[in-house]
Formats: C-alpha cells, structure tokens, sequence
C-alpha cells in the first residue's frame, strides 16, 4: 500500500502531542523527506523550548494517577493499544515505506508485528514480572522479619529513538513503560517524525488518559534540555555511540538513570560445515534488510578457509538476485538509504575499502537517479585495517573475511569496541555451544541472525560501546521500574544489637559470629553450647523461632 503523494505546493503538516491534544509547534516546520525520491510529502510543525517543557509538565501532572492503577488495567490499555494498531498496521506501515524507506511488507514484518506482539506479551505478563517478591533472610537474628522487593515505577521516562525502525523500536519502549505504571515523553528522529507521532495517535484512539503519552517534534538543539530536566526520572536512547555519550554526560548532571542501546559491527562466523542452504540466504537477508542500516545487522563475516569458495559464490549469486527500488515499482526487497547523508558514509567506507586492496564482487557504486539508493555491496579481501570492517557502516554493504580456523575467527570477530549481537553457522552443537561462550556480544544466535529482537521475551542490549541495559523481556521490564526493598517487624522489644553496649553484649557477638562461620563444626558447636548462657539470645529469639530457622546456622 503506497500512501497517495499530495502537492508539493499544500503539503500536510502534523503536530506534536502534549496532555492528550495536538500542539502546533512555533519554531517552525521541518519537511518530511520521503528517501526513495528525496522530496517533501508533508511536515512536521516544531515545539520551542517552552513547549518542550510543557510536555514534560504533562507528563510529570500524570505520572502520580497513572502510577496508582492496577496492572490489570495498565495491560487492558495496552490491548486496547493492540486493537488500534492492528487496525492502523497498512496505514502505518506505508508510512514508514514513505517517510523511512523500507518495503511495506519488511515494516509489516521488522516493526509491525514485533510491536503487536510486545504488547500481546506485556498485557498478559506484567502483573507476573512486576509482582511483589517476599525475600528470606540468610541471617538468623534476622530471620523474625518480613521483607519483600516492590517494583515501582520511575515516574516520566523519556525515550529518544531513532530513524532506522521508527515505530517498531519506539512501540515496545512506550509500552514497557506504561505498563510500569511509567508517563512517556518520547522524542524521534528528526527525519521519521511523523511515523512516530502515529503512536501517539494510537494512544489517543485507545483511550489512555491525557498527559500519559506525549510526543514530541523538536530540533535536535533541544534534546539536551530534555534530558537534563530533573522531573525525567529515567532515559531510554536509542542511536549512535558519539550521541549516547553526550546523553548520558548530561544526564549525570541529575544522576538520571540510563538506559543505552548503542551501535553495532556484528559479525557473523561460517564454519566449514555449515548448511549454505540454510546460511548463504540467511546472511545475505541479515546484512541487506532495512538496507542493512540495522544496528544488529551483519556487517562483517568471517569464514574458513575450507568453505570460502562456494560460500562467497553463493552470496554474491543470491545479493546480485535483490530488487531494489522504490515502493509502487513492483515487488521490492531493498529500499533507499533513509538520509542522503548515510549514504555518503557506505560511499566512504567502500572507497576507503578499495583503497586498501578489497574487491568488489558485485555493488560497489551508488545509484544515478533520484533517492538515496544504495546498491547491495559484497566485499572480499578485506582485512581490519580498512575502515569497513572496524566502524559501524549501517548500510548494504557485506565484507568478508577468510580465516585458518575457528581460534582466528572469533579472536577476529571480538576485535573490536562493539558488542551488540553476534551470529555463528554450523551444524555441530558443540561449536555452537563455544560459540555462545566465547563470543563477545548481548545477543548470540546460532544459525540465524536478528530474529530474537522479534521475540518478546528476550531481553535485547549489548556491551561494551553497543550499550547499557537491556529492553524487552522480563529484563526489559525492570529496567521501568525501580526497586524497593521493605520489611515489617511486629515483634516486640529491642533487638539485640541495639544500646547498651555492654561487655556482655560484645562476647555474645563474639561467639555468635563463631557459631555461624566457623569453619569447624566442632568449633561452632562450642560456641553454640556457650551462646545457651546469654538469656540476652534467648529472650530475643527463643526456642521456637530457632527451631524453625536452625537450616540458618550451617
């Protein structure tokens, strides 16, 4: 479904959502760029500085209310969010063909579907996952009280997304916090701002209640002031490396938790027995969708030696197969590069590849014409001092590498500063199993690659500069809430450590600490028979209470 192109000359203009109602932004307007032709369909209306702010406000008004319903009915909102999309999902998905470039049937796919099942899954787990947990003491003088972990919520979250998948990244981030008992200030990519006002529209048609979700359409400027706002209780960002360090530099200045989903150079190993049936299309598929500006897309390979021939033959047969155009034109599997200026970085990296001695085997050079097109790129001979194989290039380019061996493969594939996902082929369990242990990412996945960010129940994140924190999953969960710890005493009198300190007191602790961890059974039980003779203990704990918590002396 292509959206209808209006004229150029009385484009539509959309605005920002704050407390429940639409608010024309008055630092002007900013294009919405469609990438498959590079002109304006439409365009987005920005909030100053003051109006920035006000949706904070609104957020911070809602957030005590909001915080006080039940799980049941924050997971009831969420299935009502679920009814709307899922009548919104081709308007919404040929939305995002328009205004970010990938296929209809890829954002059905890569944005669509994992949202509806993120919030099929947070409706009918949260009460579970944020259930109140009851802790047993380990200490015996302890043992009397009644503790437990409360899951509360941190009050307004702010979510910064990004361009590459701009509803199905933000979607379950916003969903996750509500169901929390979280409001939402959520702030997009400049160049995808319309697809995300879409989910505040869905919010609105679903009924959650005004100042719940807000989002926001402001100039990049403005990003810092958000996050150093101290009614932000906690920041979810989602983009470069070079902006998350600036978000969390500032929003140290409140000691504002972060949660940092960062970049990737994910690598991929092909074992020499691996299935090429199964992962020549496998890669090709986890290196080119969304035009390979993925950050947990397969961005080097590295193969051994026994296998390399055929693999590589394969993969250029299959990438030389992949239609590329604009939506309208016919079936398509590879869109535009969203940003004219993403596409300058693949030129760099390509050149700077070729510069250093790789071959192009099939792509290599950018697309004449109108858009931002990109052709699907495979690289060989390629080696870690080119620049493609060490930065993020978030585009369809795939380089690989042949190595000697396993050793040399995975010592390749840790070389670097990223950690996000990591993939392996091969039949054999046992490499598979090393695989997991050894590589060095949040995410590792055997004989398959980018599925498990559509899965609901696997926490996603990474290591090193790919992030901090995870979303999705019980793990994600948590990361929108803050723990409490709590107990209740009803016993009566004071406990034994309170004043005074007599010297009584002191040898009472004394043996008690050597009936507890002595290393010596004999030893403690010395101690033990000793402790019978402080009527001190005994009072304060007596008999039945260290019957039923004896377990706690050994």
């Amino acid at each position: 479904m292509a959206l209808a192109r209006r004229p150029l000359d009385n484009p539509p203009t959309h605005h920002s959502l704050i407390a429940g109602r639409e608010v024309e932004g008055r630092a002007g307007h900013r294009p919405a760029v469609s990438p498959a032709d590079g002109e304006p369909f439409a365009s987005a209306s920005l909030l100053d500085a003051e109006q920035a702010a006000e949706a904070v406000a609104a957020a911070r008004e809602s957030a005590p209310s909001w915080g006080r319903t039940s799980a049941g009915e924050r997971a009831r909102a969420l299935l009502r969010l679920r009814e709307a999309l899922v009548h919104e999902a081709d308007a919404i998905a040929a939305l995002v063909e328009q205004e970010q470039g990938k296929p209809a049937a890829e954002a059905h796919a890569a944005e669509i579907l994992p949202s509806l099942e993120a919030l099929k899954h947070l409706a009918g787990h949260a009460a579970d996952l944020l259930r109140v947990d009851p802790v047993e003491s380990q200490l015996l003088l302890l043992a009397h009280k009644e503790a437990r972990l409360l899951y509360e919520p941190w009050g307004v979250v702010l979510a910064i997304t990004p361009w590459n998948y701009p509803f199905g990244l933000p979607l379950p981030i916003v969903a996750a916090a509500l169901v929390a008992g979280n409001t939402v200030v959520l702030k997009p990519a400049p160049s995808t701002t319309l697809v995300a006002l879409r989910i505040g529209a869905l919010a609105r048609r679903a009924g959650l209640p005004d100042g719940v979700v807000n989002v926001v359409a402001v100039d990049d400027a403005l990003a810092p002031g958000l996050v150093r706002d101290p009614r932000i209780g906690k920041i979810v960002f989602t983009g470069s490396v070079a902006t998350g360090k600036k978000v969390m530099a500032a929003a140290a200045e409140n000691l504002t938790p972060v949660l940092l989903e960062l970049g990737g150079k994910d690598p991929a190993i092909v074992c020499a027995d691996a299935d090429l049936a199964r992962t020549v299309p496998g890669i090709v598929w986890g290196a080119f969708m969304n035009t390979g500006q993925t950050c947990a897309s397969v961005e080097r390979v590295y193969v051994e030696r026994e296998i390399a021939e055929p693999f590589i033959a394969r993969v250029v047969e299959a990438t030389r197969r992949l239609r590329t155009g604009p939506a309208g034109e016919g079936p398509v599997d590879v869109g535009p590069l969203s940003l004219e200026r993403q596409r300058q970085v693949v030129e760099e990296h390509v050149a700077d590849a070729r510069a250093k001695g790789a071959r192009v085997l099939t792509g290599g050079e950018p697309a004449l014409g109108p858009g931002y097109y990109y052709p699907p790129t495979v690289l060989a001979d390629v080696d870690h001092t080119m620049t493609v194989m060490r930065e993020e290039t978030f585009g369809p380019v795939l380089p690989i590498m042949v190595v000697d061996s396993l050793d040399e493969a995975i010592r390749f594939a840790n070389e670097t500063d990223y950690g996000l996902t990591a993939t392996g082929w091969t039949r054999s369990r046992e490499t598979a199993r090393r695989l997991q242990r050894e590589l060095q990412a949040g995410v590792v996945t055997i004989n398959d690659g980018l599925s498990s960010f559509g899965e609901p129940t696997a926490p996603w994140g990474g290591i090193k500069l790919s992030g901090i924190g995870r979303t999705h999953g019980r793990l994600g969960l948590r990361e929108m809430v803050r723990t409490k710890y709590v107990t209740h005493d009803s016993s009566r009198g004071p406990e034994l450590w309170w004043f005074p300190y007599t010297g009584a007191y002191g040898r009472l602790l004394s043996e008690a600490n050597r009936a507890l961890h002595a290393r010596s059974p004999w030893r403690r039980l010395s101690s033990l028979v000793r402790l019978a003779g402080y009527r001190r203990l005994w009072r304060r704990l007596g008999p039945r209470r260290l019957l039923t918590n004896i377990d706690k002396l050994f």
